[in-house]
């Protein structure tokens, strides 16, 4: 026997450890497809029609796999409106470090906002959220949780913008984030019902008249 190949120094070799790193990437892995594939159904089919199939074959899994990172189709739901949230705070967050000077922020703020007319699949997803809080009153407390969290950050960044302006909002910054979400979710519907009513330049500019009003500033 080749006794260098199980003693070293007198002592027995210690097998190499499996490297935890590599099966947690995989598994995110998944998860980001899985959540990208319920994504795309929710938005798709909605919520009450998607299946776990559905979901699991789109990503390219079995249901089996889909049962290894998730308890429910609930439970993707809700992990796909915390991955929305998080996406969102920080897109803000991102564009606020680009600028410096508090009027440069407000306007891009203004675009950010304007631009949201870009992402279809963004209302069709927050139409179903409400639905399903509608629809379910057993987990309404949960999501309105999420909403209300996703409210205040989107809330407070507006407050800390117009107060770096010597400024403050002329309504809560609760209100103004859920009259800003609301209204361009409404103007998204509205376009996918029938393009025709609106277009996308008409939007973008509705979008921003609104954004305007909401911040109409009051001197502190």
């Amino acid at each position: 026997m080749n006794t260098s190949s199980i003693v070293t120094s007198g002592r027995r070799k210690k097998a190499a450890p499996t490297s935890p790193s590599r099966q947690q990437a995989r598994t995110a892995a998944t998860r980001r497809k899985l959540l990208l594939a319920a994504e795309q159904t929710f938005a798709h089919d909605g919520y009450e029609a998607a299946r776990l199939e559905d979901i699991a074959a789109r990503a390219g899994y079995t249901r089996g796999a889909f049962y290894a990172n998730f308890d429910s189709k609930e439970d993707i739901f809700f992990a796909l409106l915390e991955q929305w949230v998080a996406q969102r705070i920080s897109e803000v967050n991102e564009l606020l470090r680009r600028h410096e000077n508090p009027q440069q922020r407000l306007r891009a703020l203004r675009e950010h906002y304007a631009q949201i007319a870009k992402d279809r699949r963004l209302a069709l997803l927050s139409l179903e959220f409400k639905l399903f809080a509608v629809r379910h009153p057993e987990a309404h407390a949960r999501l309105r949780a999420r909403q209300r969290g996703l409210r205040s950050c989107g809330g407070d960044i507006l407050r800390r913008v117009m107060k770096s302006l010597g400024r403050s909002l002329p309504i809560s910054s609760a209100a103004a984030a859920t009259a800003l979400g609301a209204f361009s979710h409404a103007m998204l519907l509205e376009h996918l019902v029938d393009s025709s009513s609106l277009s996308d330049a008409e939007i973008r500019h509705l979008l921003g008249l609104f954004f305007d009003a909401v911040v109409a500033s009051q001197k502190q």
